[in-house]
């Protein structure tokens, strides 16, 4: 990590080669389509080998990437939600479609917002599909204390998800107020 930070082009493509396939992973769960997730992936590893020289911290390497991942998904849907929709029969339809991108966003935002100990090993175990010991190597903790904040971050995030939303609709008020 610090020979690529430094410019050294063979560790830049050993550190690019290496996040291809977690970067590509990630970017299909959040992109409406293959080619966007593969798009997203190859700009992100773009984005890696143009600024690796500019991170601060190595650690901070996969929360960089998959942010970076995350952007483009987002862009990239923004893009399609205004293309003019396809008439084509394969195609899943518009509302399902802009349906799909909202819980996306919804999921990645609840991501986005767990506390930092709890993002990180997330990421790296649920996302990027680290074992438990290499995710725990890569935060520097035990396996009990990575498996610790892993359980926290996924009850926070489960709780997150299937909370209720606050929207009501006409008929449950009138039957409020009877």
């Amino acid at each position: 990590m610090h020979a690529a930070q430094q410019g050294d082009p063979r560790a830049i493509a050993i550190l690019v080669s290496g996040s291809h396939e977690h970067v590509k992973r990630f970017a299909r769960t959040l992109c409406a389509t293959p080619e966007d997730a593969e798009d997203a992936a190859q700009e992100a590893l773009i984005i890696l080998y143009r600024k690796i020289g500019t991170l601060r911290a190595a650690a901070a390497l996969a929360s960089w990437m998959f942010q970076i991942v995350r952007n483009e998904c987002i862009r990239r849907t923004r893009l399609t939600l205004h293309k003019p929709a396809s008439t084509a029969m394969s195609e899943p339809s518009a509302e399902d479609a802009a349906l799909a991108r909202l819980e996306i966003e919804r999921i990645v935002k609840a991501v986005a917002s767990l506390p930092a100990e709890q993002r990180a090993v997330v990421v790296l175990r649920d996302i990027q599909g680290l074992s438990g010991a290499a995710t725990a190597d890569a935060l520097g903790v035990s396996r009990a204390a990575m498996k610790s904040r892993l359980h926290r971050g996924r009850e926070t995030l489960h709780s997150r998800l299937t909370a209720p939303t606050n929207t009501t609709s006409h008929d449950d008020a009138e039957d409020a107020g009877r």
